[in-house]
């Protein structure tokens, strides 16, 4: 990785690196669309990216890596679009995370709703998190059928309950306690939001977690995401002064 570093002219301090990033991968689409495809092409292209990065972070070291994968938003798509998905999802599982489990320390996890997806799916990622859940590599954070919104209002209905039922005394509630009820209770929160495609905003995505998190944005559509990208992202954050509303 150092040749690598040296002839993109990208300056990495190790003591500075990011615990936790987070990517929503964008801009399949429109990369399909540019390259006269159907739009299934360009999610395809992206998931053999995601495969690339989830490598490489392991590689540098990344403790964390959480990817915006499915939203609650996204059934509102075609619903052939929707069945492509699915059934690329179902083969990511079967292939490149597998390989994944077989090959590397990488834990997978995933956050959202998993409910309302197909009972097969289901299976497929409790088999992943079990399989993976005492490695001590990269831990993947795939956001399927996730909603920020939908995380915080169930997170407030499960604190509601306990309080009512006396598990809990409403004086007790603060911060802490209340990130236990969301899906990352175990997770820090991102350090660095990327987000390529030239699109600039969230998308309800980690709105909770992403308070003082620092934002990098692209114009490269995510199947065009490279190594050097997420590399200049890192290399950006660490040049930024983060005070959380303090003074330094």
């Amino acid at each position: 990785m150092l040749e690598f570093l040296k002839r993109e002219k990208i300056k990495i301090e190790k003591e500075k690196m990011p615990q936790h990033i987070a990517i929503i991968m964008d801009g399949n689409g429109r990369w399909a669309r540019k390259r006269g495809l159907p739009r299934s092409a360009g999610h395809r292209f992206g998931a053999q990216k995601l495969k690339e990065i989830v490598l490489f972070a392991d590689e540098i070291g990344l403790k964390y890596l959480t990817v915006y994968a499915f939203s609650t938003e996204n059934w509102k798509r075609p619903k052939e679009e929707v069945e492509n998905l699915m059934n690329l999802l179902r083969e990511f599982f079967d292939t490149e995370i597998e390989n994944l489990i077989n090959k590397t320390q990488i834990r997978i996890r995933v956050i959202g709703d998993i409910s309302k997806l197909d009972k097969d799916i289901q299976e497929r990622i409790v088999s992943a998190e079990e399989k993976t859940k005492d490695k001590k590599g990269l831990c993947v954070v795939i956001a399927l059928n996730y909603g920020a919104r939908q995380e915080i209002i169930n997170a407030v209905k499960n604190l509601a309950l306990d309080i009512k039922s006396g598990k809990i005394d409403i004086g007790d509630v603060d911060e802490d306690l209340f990130k236990k009820y969301l899906y990352t209770n175990d997770i820090p929160d991102p350090d660095l939001l990327i987000r390529p495609s030239g699109e600039m905003r969230v998308s309800n995505f980690l709105l909770w977690q992403i308070s003082y998190t620092e934002f990098w944005f692209s114009n490269v559509l995510w199947p065009d995401f490279k190594k050097e990208h997420l590399l200049k992202a890192i290399e950006d954050y660490q040049k930024r002064e983060r005070r959380f509303g303090g003074v330094k």
